[in-house]
């Protein structure tokens, strides 16, 4: 306990400008310059290729350690190769040089003038990758279900091997819990499948080993963890996976009563009587029983069926889901009864929705034309007064300017402008038309005209605006 008591090394907890921290992110720069090196070579994104890579770092590291003899140069690490593995297609002399200059340009090897020798960095490197691999490979080996809880086991491992002396191994409790979990919720669903499976016994039997051996490691890892000052920050995770792994071998272990119970239904004698009371009991017990329970409920009674032991027993076994209806509760019976009580027929005359039809029209661009001008002229009229002008020109035909301004307002000069806006209106829309005129009508009024010219002019009505007039 006293290894846990300090602090653990992690870099997420260390500073940043530490001399070994720049020293420990250097050597997974070189890892990543290895593999960047590798990767920039299309014979590399071969898995057969990085097979090959491992296996002649493998015989870097058997010398290193003594195990075989020095290694010269690539040429003798290639021969060396060539003795030890069979491949239908053996790595050329060039691959492997290409490989040892890669390693030694990442500080992972030294190229002496009579041996090539393993570095630090490399040692601890290839040392990694070569677990990484080992790791895959046992837990592809694993089915669906089993990939899982290997792999929660691999973090009770990690998490033994590093955090208890001291060295951060991750969130190891956390991934276990996630990992067992995962495997829960997989072994539900594959649930049926594996009733139906007769020859699925051994697996539900290392499933329930796995589900109680990793129980046990998660106990000891809550246990080294009480003496840590944030303890009470795992409490919550603690407690949340002592309830998943609970829950994890309580599933395991009802799965293996239940294909148990199976199997000795078979063996069973057939009665002639049937007991009334002993179907009855059995059948409450197939509703929502707890997970450790050897009673199948209907979905996995049916399930079983399907293994097809007997000649035809297939058959019995085909099934479709069926809901039926649940009884009625007191609450529901009333509101029925309330209903009908209380109903009232609608007695009203039903509205006949219209469907709106809509028709297509084609117009001419001459005609769109004459729309738009329209609506530009209706705008106008919208905001300046041009009846009265309107009204009187349609009466008189033809009147002077000054005329027009008077008669149809006052001498004051107040609607004199607002008269002068209403006639520009009608001129710019072509309504008007001017004409000059030598002799013109004098009128009294509070106002002027600038220039004496602009008054010796008459208004007439265009032709085609008499439509726009009435």
């Amino acid at each position: 306990m006293e290894k846990m008591d300090r602090e653990v090394i992690s870099i997420f907890k260390s500073d940043h400008e530490l001399p070994q921290m720049s020293r420990a992110m250097r050597d997974i720069i070189s890892l990543a310059g290895v593999m960047k090196d590798l990767s920039s070579e299309s014979a590399f994104a071969s898995p057969l290729e990085m097979l090959r890579f491992l296996r002649i770092i493998e015989l870097i590291h058997e010398e290193a350690y003594g195990l075989s003899d020095p290694i010269d140069s690539a040429e003798t690490l290639y021969y060396r190769y060539q003795a030890r593995y069979k491949d239908g297609e053996l790595p050329t002399k060039a691959r492997v040089n290409q490989i040892v200059t890669i390693l030694a340009k990442n500080n992972w090897i030294s190229k002496q003038t009579h041996q090539i020798k393993m570095m630090s960095v490399g040692k601890r490197m290839m040392d990694a990758l070569t677990r990484l691999a080992n790791d895959s490979l046992a837990y592809y080996l694993e089915d669906e279900i089993g990939r899982s809880l290997f792999q929660a086991r691999r973090d009770a491992e990690i998490s033994e091997a590093y955090d208890d002396k001291g060295i951060s191994g991750g969130n190891r409790i956390a991934s276990l819990i996630h990992n067992v979990q995962g495997a829960i919720d997989m072994l539900k669903e594959r649930e049926l499948e594996l009733l139906a499976d007769r020859n699925a016994l051994p697996q539900l039997q290392l499933i329930h080993t796995l589900m109680e051996e990793l129980e046990g490691k998660l106990q000891e890892r809550i246990n080294q963890f009480q003496t840590i000052e944030d303890s009470l920050v795992l409490s919550n995770l603690m407690q949340k996976g002592a309830g998943v792994l609970a829950e994890g071998t309580s599933l395991s272990i009802g799965l293996i009563n239940k294909y148990l119970q199976f199997m000795n239904v078979q063996q069973t004698p057939l009665q002639t009587e049937i007991s009334p009371e002993k179907v009855r009991v059995f059948i409450e017990k197939m509703f929502n029983p707890p997970p450790e329970s050897e009673i199948p409920n209907a979905h996995q009674l049916f399930s079983f069926m399907e293994q097809a032991q007997y000649e035809g027993e297939e058959r019995d076994g085909i099934w479709m889901p069926v809901k039926y209806a649940t009884p009625l509760s007191y609450l529901d019976i009333e509101k029925g009864i309330d209903f009908l009580e209380n109903y009232e027929p609608v007695v009203a005359d039903l509205e006949e929705v219209k469907t709106l039809e809509f028709h297509e029209e084609n117009i001419e661009v001459d005609s769109v034309t004459e729309l738009v001008e329209e609506a530009s002229w209706l705008l106008t009229k919208a905001s300046i007064d041009t009846e009265k002008i309107e009204n009187y020109l349609q009466q008189k035909k033809e009147a002077d300017i000054e005329e027009t301004i008077i008669e149809t307002s006052s001498p004051s000069w107040g609607d004199a402008i607002r008269q002068l806006l209403a006639i520009a209106a009608l001129e710019a829309n072509k309504n008007i038309e001017f004409r000059p005129k030598q002799e013109v009508k004098q009128y009294e009024k509070e106002w002027e005209w600038i220039e004496d010219e602009d008054r010796k002019s008459g208004i007439r009505r265009r032709d085609h605006a008499t439509s726009k007039f009435k």
